[in-house]
C-alpha cells in the first residue's frame, strides 16, 4: 500500500490556519504518542460541536481556494496538496453528515457531559475519538481504480469513523439516560445514516474538486473509452491541462529535453532503411497501447499470462499515464510495464519521453542494456545522462538544473539485468529506495521500468508496485496501423504495380498482426511484392523473419543465389551468437572484428580476408541500430538468427554425413561436429525462451527423413559428447573463456534439447543412452548441466525440456517430450527422475498441506521437508512457500527451522534465487543473512 494523507497530515500540507483545529489535532496526536495527561488534556476546551463546524467551515474553505492552492508551486507540490484537498473533502462531508444525522442526541448534548465518564476522564475519551476521526490514513482517487472504487473505500473510511463516534458516546454519562431501544439501535442507527448523507455530500464536493483541478478529471477519464489516438498525443493535452509548457530551460536541461524528442524520427531507427518503402515517424505511427492494470503483491504471478486474464483492462491508457505522473504513488513506487517481445515496451518509453519534454517533467531515458549492470540507479541515470549531453553531469545537478520540473526516469529492459547474468531480482527494491531517498532529500521522482512479462517471476515486488501489461492489438487497432502504413507508402508502392498490405490479409495471421514489431514486419514483407496478398495462409513468426532477412539480403545484393544468402544470414547470426554467449544485447566493433571471421571463416590458421571491417559488414544492414555498440533491431532478431544458425549446424551435419555415403571408412570415422559445437557449446539455447520456440518453427519446415537422420546424427554426438577431441576446427571462436567442463555442459545440453525437438515422437532416455546404466548416466548429464549452465541456462533448459517417468515391463525409463510438457522444476525431482507435472503437482500439494497443516507435530513436519530438501533436492516455489508459511506460523520453533534453511542456502546454483523466494515467503532477511555469515565464517 502507497502512504495517504491523514486528516491531520492534510492540515500540516496545507497550512491550515484555523488555530483551534490545528490545536486539538495537535493534542490527539501528542496524545497517541504520550497519553492524555502529557499531551495537555486540561486545557483542552474545544468540543465535538465546536470541531464539527470548524471542519465544515474549512473543507468549504478549501474547495473555494483550490485555484490558489495549484498556482506558483512545482508539480510534486500540486501533487500533495491536491491529495491533502481529498482528505479535507473526505472528513468535511463526514462531519457535515453527523451534525445533520437523526440521532436520540446532539452533539452539544455529548460536549456537556460530565468530565469522569465511566471511571475515564472525558477529554481522554476525545483524545481517542478526534485520533480515530482524524489520523487515520485516508484513500486518495488513483488512476487506475474506477471512481465507484474510490468511493467504496471512502464509504469503508466512514464505517470506521462511525464506529468510533459509537463507542464513544457509549462511554459518555449520557449513554445511560439514553432508553434501552435506543441504546440498542445507536451502532446501527451511526453505520446507516451519517455515511449514506455523507457519501452523498462527497460526491457534490468531489465534482467541484473535478472541476477545479485537472488531475481528478483525468482520474475520472481513465474508466472512459477515447477516441483511437497515436504516439500518446493525448498524454500530452492532458498534461498541457495541468500546466502550460515550460519555456526557458536552462542550456542543459534543453539539451536533455531535445534528445527526449523522437516524434520526428521513424518507427524503427534501422541501420539501412530499404529503398522502396517509407517507415512512418514515431509520432504518425506508434498507436497508443491497450493495457492491462494490477497491484502485484506477494501472492501474484505476472509471469503467467492466465494471470493477467483476471486482471483490469484500461479503456483509456493515456488518461492512467497522466493520472499516474500526477499522482502520490509515482513517486513512492515504480510502475512496471511488462509485455511480450515486440509488444512495443520500448517505444512507449519513447513516445512518453517525447510527451514529457515539453510538459512540468523532466524525462530521462536510461537503456539498462547500455549502462552498468551491476551499477546503482543513479550511476546507471548519471551513465545514460553522459551518453546523450557527452559530459558528466551529477544527478543532484541535473535535478537542481531543472528548476523544479519533476524528474521521470524511463528504465527500459530491465529484463536484461535480470537475463544477463547479474541477477538483480531486488532492482525494483532498490529503485524504490531510491525514490524514497530522493524525496527525504526534497527531490521526489517517478520512475517507470520496462521488462518482458517471462521474467517477472524472478522479480521481488516492493510494496505498492503498480504493474501494466501491454496487450495485443485489437482488430480496429490493426486496420488503423495498417491504414497509417497505406498513407506512407501507397505511392511508393504504386511505381511497381504493387498495394500496401490491406487489413484482411494481416488479420488472417492471428497473433502475428497483433504485436506491433511483428505487424511492421509482415507490412515490410508483403512490400517486397505482395507476397501476403495472394497466399492467404497463416504465416508462423520463425518463417516470417527467414523470409524477411532472405528477401531483404536478396534485394541487397542485386538477386544473389541462396549459397550468397545463406553466407549472409551465418553472418548476421554470428554477431548474434557472440551476443548470446557474452550475455548482452550490446556488442562492439572490436568484438565483432575478433568474433565473425573465426566462425565465418573457420581455421584458426585462416584469419580470414585481410583488411576486411568485419564490423561494419556484419552491421550495415537493416537489422541494426548503433547505441554505444550495435544491437538488432530488436532482441527477437538475434535469437531467430541464433536458432537458424544452430539449424544450420545440424544441416550441415546431415550434409557431411550424406556425402559420406557408404565408403568403407565412412562409418568408423567421427562425424564432423566442428561447427555446431562452435555454435552450441558457449551458451545454452534455452537462455532466450524465444530461441527454443523459433528452432520448434524450424524444424516444422524439415522433411521427417531429414529429421529422422538428424535425430540418429545428435544422439551419437550426444553420447561421445563428454570424451574430448585431439583438435577442432573453429577454435578461434571464443567470445568468452568458459571451462571446457562448462562448454562441453552446454554442448551436451543443446544436443539433448536439439534431437528432443527434432524427434516426431517422445525419445526415451534408454534408447539415448542404450545400456544397463543409463538413468544413472542420465542423472550425471542433469547434475552437469545444473552444476555448469548457471541461473540462466539452467532455468531455461528446464522450462523447454519436457520429461516423465515411465515403467514398462517393470523396467523404469524416463521419455522426453511429448504430451506431457511443462517446467520441470528442479533437476532431481524434475529431469533426473522424470517428475511428470502430474506428479508436480501432488509434490506441491503435499508441500502446501505440511506448510499450513496444524494436525502433523512440527517437528515431524521439518523432517519430511528436510528428506525432501537433502535427499532428492527439491527447490521449487512451493518448498519455499512452505518454509515461509511455518516459520510465520505462532508459536513456530525457528531453532528446527535453520538447519534446513541452511541447506536450502548452502546450494550454490541460484542461491539468490532462493534468498530472494525465501524472503517473499516471509522468512526474514535478516535470519539468511546470519545463517549465510556463519556459513562464510
Amino acid at each position: 500500500m502507497i502512504e495517504t494523507p491523514s486528516y491531520a497530515d492534510a492540515l500540516r500540507i496545507l497550512g491550515c490556519k484555523e488555530g483551534r483545529l490545528v490545536k486539538v489535532v495537535g493534542f490527539a496526536s501528542a496524545a497517541a504518542r504520550t497519553g492524555w495527561a502529557l499531551a495537555g488534556g486540561g486545557q483542552l476546551v474545544m468540543g465535538l460541536a465546536d470541531m464539527r463546524g470548524d471542519i465544515v467551515r474549512y473543507g468549504e474553505d478549501v474547495i473555494r481556494r483550490m485555484p490558489e492552492l495549484k498556482s506558483g508551486v512545482d508539480r510534486f507540490t500540486r501533487t500533495q496538496r491536491l491529495a491533502a484537498a481529498h482528505a479535507v473533502v473526505v472528513v468535511s462531508a463526514y462531519f457535515e453528515a453527523l451534525g445533520e444525522a437523526k440521532l436520540p442526541f446532539t452533539l452539544d448534548q455529548l460536549d456537556r457531559g460530565d468530565k469522569i465518564s465511566r471511571g475515564v476522564p472525558t477529554q481522554e475519551r476525545f483524545a481517542r475519538l478526534v485520533a480515530g476521526l482524524l489520523l487515520d490514513r485516508l484513500p486518495t482517487p488513483e488512476p487506475h481504480l474506477p471512481y465507484a472504487e474510490t468511493r467504496q473505500a471512502v464509504e469503508r473510511a466512514y464505517l470506521r469513523m462511525s464506529e468510533a463516534m459509537a463507542g464513544y458516546v457509549g462511554g459518555l454519562a449520557i449513554w445511560a439516560e439514553l432508553p434501552v431501544d435506543d441504546q440498542l439501535l445507536l451502532p446501527r442507527m451511526l453505520a446507516e445514516g451519517p455515511p449514506a448523507h455523507a457519501l452523498r455530500i462527497y460526491d457534490e464536493d468531489y465534482r467541484s474538486l473535478a472541476l477545479d483541478s485537472h488531475e481528478f478529471g483525468v482520474r475520472s477519464l481513465v474508466t472512459e473509452q477515447p477516441q483511437p489516438a497515436t504516439a500518446l498525443s493525448r498524454v500530452a493535452w492532458l498534461l498541457a491541462e495541468l500546466a502550460p509548457p515550460r519555456v526557458g530551460d536552462r542550456p542543459m536541461i534543453h539539451r536533455a529535453r531535445m534528445a527526449a524528442n523522437a516524434l520526428d524520427q521513424p518507427l524503427l531507427l534501422a541501420g539501412k532503411l530499404p529503398e522502396d518503402v517509407s517507415l512512418p515517424l514515431l509520432g504518425e505511427g506508434y498507436l497508443s497501447p491497450r493495457c492491462r492494470v494490477a497491484e502485484l503483491t506477494r501472492e501474484a504471478t505476472p509471469a503467467l499470462r492466465s494471470w493477467w486474464d483476471d486482471q483490469r483492462l484500461l479503456p483509456d491508457s493515456e488518461a492512467f499515464l497522466a493520472g499516474h505522473l500526477t499522482s502520490l504513488r509515482a513517486t513512492q513506487a515504480p510502475l512496471l510495464v511488462l509485455g511480450e517481445p515486440g509488444s512495443g515496451k520500448t517505444k512507449l518509453t519513447e513516445v512518453l519521453g517525447a510527451r514529457l519534454a515539453r510538459s512540468e517533467f523532466l524525462p530521462i531515458r536510461v537503456e539498462l542494456q547500455g549502462v552498468g549492470a551491476r551499477a546503482s540507479v543513479t550511476e546507471q541515470i548519471e551513465q545514460a545522462v553522459r551518453a546523450v549531453l557527452e559530459e558528466e553531469v551529477a544527478y543532484a545537478d541535473l535535478v537542481t538544473a531543472g528548476d523544479g520540473a519533476m524528474p521521470v526516469i524511463l528504465l527500459d529492459g530491465f529484463d536484461e539485468l535480470v537475463q544477463g547474468g547479474v541477477n538483480r531480482y531486488d532492482y525494483l527494491e532498490r529503485v524504490q529506495e531510491f525514490q524514497a531517498r530522493e524525496a527525504g532529500l526534497g527531490r521526489p521522482v517517478a520512475v517507470i521500468v520496462t521488462s518482458r512479462t517471462v521474467v517477472a517471476d524472478r522479480i521481488r515486488f516492493p510494496e505498492g508496485l503498480l504493474a501494466l501489461q501491454l496487450q495485443p492489438f485489437a482488430d480496429e487497432q490493426v486496420r488503423q496501423w495498417l491504414d497509417i502504413w497505406d498513407q506512407a507508402n501507397r505511392a511508393l508502392l504504386a511505381r511497381r504495380d504493387l498495394k500496401p498490405l490491406p487489413a484482411e490479409a494481416a488479420l488472417v495471421h492471428g497473433e502475428m498482426a497483433r504485436q506491433p514489431l511483428l505487424l511492421l514486419l509482415l507490412a515490410l514483407y508483403d512490400a517486397g511484392g505482395n507476397v501476403l496478398q495472394r497466399d492467404h495462409g497463416p504465416l508462423g513468426r520463425a518463417r516470417l523473419y527467414e523470409v524477411l532477412l532472405r528477401d531483404y539480403t536478396e534485394r541487397e545484393t542485386g538477386g544473389a543465389r541462396r549459397v550468397v544468402i545463406d553466407q549472409e544470414l551465418v553472418l548476421l547470426g554470428t554477431v548474434a551468437l557472440s551476443m548470446l554467449a557474452r550475455g548482452r544485447q550490446v556488442i562492439t566493433d572490436e568484438d565483432l572484428n575478433r568474433d565473425v571471421p573465426a566462425l565465418c571463416h573457420g581455421g584458426e590458421d585462416d584469419p580470414g580476408e585481410e583488411g576486411v571491417d568485419w564490423a561494419r559488414r556484419a552491421t550495415e544492414r537493416f537489422f541494426f541500430v548503433r547505441r554505444n555498440g550495435h544491437t538488432f533491431l530488436h532482441a527477437t532478431f538475434g535469437e531467430f538468427l541464433v536458432a537458424w544458425l544452430a539449424m544450420y549446424a545440424v544441416r550441415d551435419l546431415d550434409r557431411r554425413r550424406r556425402q559420406a555415403g557408404d565408403e568403407p571408412l565412412a562409418l568408423v570415422q567421427s562425424v564432423d561436429d566442428d561447427l555446431l559445437y562452435a555454435v552450441t557449446s558457449h551458451s545454452c539455447l534455452a537462455e532466450r525462451g524465444p530461441t527454443v520456440g523459433f528452432i520448434l518453427e524450424l524444424l516444422d519446415e524439415v522433411p521427417s527423413a531429414v529429421r529422422a537422420r538428424c535425430v540418429e546424427l545428435l544422439a551419437g554426438l550426444l553420447r561421445r559428447s563428454l570424451h574430448g577431441r585431439r583438435r577442432r576446427h573453429f577454435t578461434g571462436f571464443r567470445p568468452v573463456r568458459h571451462t571446457v567442463t562448462r562448454r562441453l555442459a552446454a554442448y551436451s545440453a543443446n544436443l539433448a534439447l536439439l534431437i528432443v525437438a527434432a524427434a516426431e515422437e517422445p525419445v526415451s532416455v534408454s534408447s539415448l543412452l542404450p545400456g544397463p546404466d543409463y538413468l544413472e548416466r542420465w542423472s550425471s548429464f542433469t547434475h552437469l548441466w545444473k552444476g555448469q549452465l548457471g541461473q540462466e541456462g539452467w532455468t531455461g533448459l528446464v522450462t523447454a525440456l519436457s520429461a516423465h517417468r515411465v515403467v514398462e515391463g517393470g523396467k523404469e525409463d524416463v521419455v522426453l517430450g511429448g504430451a506431457e510438457t511443462g517446467g520441470l522444476g528442479d533437476v532431481v525431482v524434475a529431469v533426473a527422475t522424470g517428475h511428470t507435472p502430474r506428479h508436480r503437482r501432488l509434490l506441491d500439494l503435499l508441500l502446501g498441506a505440511l506448510g499450513e497443516g496444524r494436525n502433523l507435530p512440527y517437528r515431524d513436519r521439518v523432517g519430511i521437508l528436510e528428506e525432501l530438501v537433502r535427499t532428492v533436492a527439491v527447490r521449487s516455489p512451493a518448498m519455499h512457500r512452505a518454509l515461509g508459511a511455518m516459520w510465520r506460523e505462532d508459536g513456530a520453533d525457528h531453532a528446527e527451522l535453520r538447519p534446513l534453511l541452511h541447506a536450502m542456502l548452502a546450494d550454490p546454483v541460484d542461491r539468490m534465487g532462493t534468498w530472494d523466494q525465501l524472503v517473499k515467503a516471509g522468512v526474514p532477511e535478516t535470519v539468511l543473512l546470519e545463517l549465510h555469515q556463519k556459513s562464510t565464517d
